[in-house]
């Protein structure tokens, strides 16, 4: 369902910049004339996009576990970019209008900034992290990495399916798959390959596949 919603988001996102972006370029070009034709003739689907666009980010917003510092100001900039527009293309006024586009470009940068953006969370002491030690525990070492940086959304069980999360207890990914998700990331997971070295890669897989059934 959260895979649904994410997809629907990105395209009304775009649909939304390319109704604003072409607004823009007429204004800016003084097609006022076009411009007017143009925003009468969009104004139910731009009205739908515009309905959609809040419903889905508003869903997965809710989804998220916590709400960092990037999404409150891609937040703002979205809030900030709407009665910016209705005020600038209804007056013509330029300066508003490129105010509000930018802002939403600067949204959506700001989104992908955020999904990009990982800090990995260090496992306590106790837990022995080095593969080459006599003691060294693979499992425990993955269960001290997914309890740290993982569990928020997949949960103590693997079953949890927060913000899209798969269910690690039926997964049938082979190692491989695993290794590549947990590296590179998938729709709202991000990409732990700067942050997490290879040992480490391998013991996520490792507890990762004890949840299984």
């Amino acid at each position: 369902m959260y895979t649904g919603f994410l997809h629907t988001h990105k395209l009304v996102v775009v649909l939304f910049l390319l109704i604003y972006l072409l607004k823009a370029i007429l204004l800016l070009t003084n097609k006022k004339d076009t411009l007017a034709s143009f925003t009468k003739k969009v104004k139910i689907p731009e009205m739908i996009i515009s309905v959609l666009f809040l419903a889905t980010g508003g869903y997965m917003l809710a989804q998220l576990p916590e709400i960092k510092t990037l999404q409150w100001v891609k937040l703002a900039a979205v809030f900030a970019s709407i009665p910016l527009a209705v005020i600038g293309f209804k007056k013509y006024n330029k300066a508003l209008a490129v105010t509000a586009v930018l802002l939403i470009v600067a949204a959506y940068g700001l989104a992908e900034v955020a999904k990009r953006r990982v800090e990995k969370v260090a496992v306590a002491d106790e837990v022995v992290t080095n593969a080459s030690a006599a003691n060294y525990d693979a499992l425990a070492h993955g269960k001290a990495l997914f309890n740290a940086n993982c569990v928020q959304c997949h949960g103590q069980n693997g079953d949890m399916q927060k913000v899209g999360a798969k269910n690690l207890q039926t997964s049938q990914l082979s190692d491989t798959e695993v290794q590549n998700i947990i590296l590179n990331g998938k729709n709202s997971m991000p990409p732990y390959s700067k942050v997490l070295d290879g040992s480490e890669v391998d013991a996520l897989v490792q507890y990762v596949k004890s949840f299984r059934k």
